[in-house]
């Protein structure tokens, strides 16, 4: 997932997770892509089963475990949202812990994560995958237990491990002229500040249904001009939140918060 989890590139990274007795579905009604991450996977030496919809990933997960799994956002019969809904909703009344869903979608932006976050998956890939990019999702998700990331913001090039900010001629490029990206950069920085304030009253409080939502609309924020790597950590923090309650977050939090203002910083001086 280029940009949404931490960079591991190299083979020492992905040979120091073990795997040998991890297992990854599936899901996507395209018989390409099926061939495609199964091909992948067998080159990483990862265990896989491919389903071709929602309902027939369901009913392999009644009856088999694994422990990750990659789905297509979009499919006939049951797409990728629905069926991460709906077993998100089997493990909470089941008592069981939730398993690792990864979004499979051709575009990403700001309604395309915000679906994936409120269906419940952990993240998201983005079509074309390629053999690199899959490892890295793999050693990300696979080692355990899972790192946290909190570096900082430099000003300039890298945010975070796996991600970069944009700059003034990057935006020049992508928006056509500055008169269009500073409007945009102080409407994203103002309701980005706002969420964060709210945020802080969440942790404050202790407020854990409160701290969600406001992650879920910092997710959309953040990533909105590019993979800055402080989207994945925002997911990241949602589910942690949702388990495990504001309290014993906190760190990650004020780490997360601090990383999000000192990226606002730099949008306000570009």
């Amino acid at each position: 997932m280029p940009g949404q989890f931490s960079a591991r590139d190299s083979s020492d990274s992905f040979s120091a997770v073990d795997v040998s007795r991890a297992r990854v579905l599936v899901v996507d009604d395209h018989p390409a892509y099926r061939f495609l991450l199964g091909s992948l996977l067998e080159r990483l030496g990862v265990a896989y089963q491919c389903c071709c919809n929602g309902q027939e990933a369901l009913q392999r997960l009644t009856t088999e475990c694994f422990d990750l799994m990659i789905s297509d956002c979009r499919m006939p019969v049951m797409d990728g949202y629905a069926l991460t809904r709906e077993l998100r909703m089997r493990e909470q009344a089941q008592g069981r812990l939730p398993l690792v869903v990864l979004g499979l979608t051709g575009g990403l932006g700001p309604e395309e994560i915000r679906q994936c976050v409120a269906c419940g998956m952990d993240g998201w890939l983005i079509k074309p995958v390629g053999f690199a990019q899959l490892r890295e999702v793999l050693c990300y998700w696979l080692a355990s237990p899972k790192p946290l990331l909190s570096a900082g913001l430099p000003a300039g090039a890298a945010a975070l491990p796996g991600g970069t900010v944009p700059s003034r001629v990057s935006l020049i490029e992508t928006f056509g002229t500055w008169e269009v990206v500073e409007p945009l950069l102080l409407s994203l920085v103002q309701e980005a500040d706002a969420d964060l304030a709210v945020l802080a009253h969440a942790q404050a409080t202790q407020d854990a249904t409160m701290a969600a939502q406001r992650l879920h609309r910092l997710v959309g924020s953040v990533a909105f001009l590019g993979a800055t790597g402080l989207d994945a950590r925002a997911v990241d923090l949602i589910k942690r939140v949702q388990v495990n309650g504001v309290a014993i977050n906190t760190p990650a939090l004020r780490a997360f918060c601090h990383d999000v203002e000192r990226y606002l910083n730099y949008l306000t001086q570009l």
